[in-house]
């Protein structure tokens, strides 16, 4: 799917905030190779997703002291947004990731100590729209360390990010973004805050960097006073259409069946401030109500428990009171016999054996996500995972207490709306190839 703007537009953050229009934006899934099988890239996307659930939870873990330094996962990004930095642009693909904040590219001179992108390294000195970020900004990450002095003249702010597995460092500065991916559909915002970095421990999927899109000052919602952002993730099995990330005004939901919840208020506490919190109430299988415990996804006063969505998250994960409760309820559903082998193949917990590599699936219910004031309804090709003569539960479990997750596999062809002035998530079944 192409990206398109009706104009050629130059917006600076106001406009994005107050104007008519916004930015639209070409996602592309990570390890979308055709060649790859659906238990070869689930396998990943596990391993990925555990990396991304440990870091968090050592994050959780330091009693939210992050300073310069935080913990995210880097390997865990599924999404690359196509876009440009500086002047003239220079094009890379970069981690689309609502559950981190920074922006950061990789910069030249890196030497030894950069990873392999498929573009070439931005160079901020042949860019005439770069400046350093004054360690005394709103947006530097040296500010709580200056504790209120005043800087040294030309002060600028070294970082490092520190990952679950690994780490990259740089200097802030400010950038001209640029959005889309052809000239028609160009959209160019000025001063955007971001990490330039010339050392980095781990490849980031042949991306360039990541774009931070969590409730944080740092990313790039923030940074835009963007009132809403919206994305619309075509399914797995689609490997010839791109997704859309709609920026600004223009994300809006215009389809039938839209439900809309109210965010949960994140702990102040980095990094759980980043994140954007659900009250997840209960979930049905059909028309039974599954027996979780009272109180499963609530969030705690210190940060832990709670439930988030999060684009850069494959596989839900749920709190073992409910996963198990889900579990029971599909082998209840079907007469298959389940698969230990495909367990093994898939890094799935529960699997069955279909008849043969060639066998249709059998009928499942829809299962439904019972959120404060609305219900996201899963079809089936949403929580399970076929692959040849494996019919698999596309979930996991958490150790009780512990954060829960929504994936963006459950997330597949649902068109999702952040509304970070109104503080509410809404979302509506969509055909995302032809958003």
């Amino acid at each position: 799917m192409a990206s398109s703007l009706a104009v050629l537009v130059s917006l600076v953050c106001a406009a994005l905030a107050s104007g008519a229009t916004g930015a639209r934006v070409e996602l592309t899934r990570v390890h979308s190779d055709p060649g790859v099988t659906a238990s070869q890239f689930f396998r990943e996307a596990l391993r990925r997703d555990m990396h991304r659930h440990n870091a968090r939870q050592l994050a959780a873990s330091d009693n939210g002291t992050v300073s310069a330094t935080t913990q995210s996962s880097p390997n865990s990004g599924e999404y690359l947004m196509t876009l440009a930095i500086g002047t003239p642009p220079l094009s890379y693909a970069a981690i689309a990731d609502t559950g981190s904040d920074l922006i950061w590219t990789q910069c030249a001179p890196c030497g030894s100590q950069c990873q392999q992108q498929p573009t070439p390294l931005y160079n901020p000195s042949s860019s005439t729209t770069f400046s350093v970020l004054p360690c005394d900004s709103n947006l530097s990450m040296c500010a709580a360390a200056l504790a209120g002095a005043t800087p040294p003249p030309g002060c600028a702010c070294p970082y490092n990010y520190t990952y679950g597995t690994g780490w990259t460092s740089g200097v802030q500065g400010t950038e001209t973004f640029t959005f889309g991916s052809t000239p028609a559909d160009q959209a160019r915002v000025p001063s955007i805050a971001f990490g330039c970095s010339n050392a980095t421990s781990v490849d980031f999927n042949g991306s360039a960097g990541l774009v931070g899109l969590g409730r944080g000052s740092l990313s790039l919602v923030s940074q835009l006073s963007a009132p809403r952002f919206s994305y619309c993730l075509t399914p797995y099995q689609d490997t010839n259409s791109t997704s859309t990330l709609l920026l600004g005004p223009s994300a809006a939901l215009n389809d039938t069946g839209v439900g809309t919840t109210p965010f949960v208020a994140s702990p102040a506490m980095a990094p759980m401030s980043t994140y954007y919190y659900l009250n997840l109430t209960g979930i049905s299988l059909g028309t039974t109500a599954l027996s979780i415990p009272p109180g499963a996804f609530a969030l705690n006063a210190d940060g832990t428990g709670g439930l988030i969505i999060d684009s850069g998250t494959t596989i839900t994960s749920l709190v073992d009171a409910a996963y198990q409760q889900v579990r029971a309820a599909v082998v209840a559903t079907l007469t298959l016999p389940t698969s230990a082998d495909g367990s093994a193949e898939t890094g799935f917990d529960l699997c069955f054996a279909l008849p043969s590599p060639t066998s249709a699936p059998p009928a499942m219910p829809n299962m439904t996500l019972h959120f404060n004031g609305a219900d996201m309804v899963l079809p089936a090709d949403n929580y399970m995972m076929l692959d040849g003569g494996l019919w698999c539960l596309a979930m996991q479990n958490q150790t009780n207490g512990a954060r829960s997750t929504l994936g963006n596999y459950q997330q597949q062809n649902m068109h999702i709306l952040y509304d970070v002035g109104q503080q509410t998530l809404s979302f509506a079944p969509a055909t995302c190839s032809t958003l």
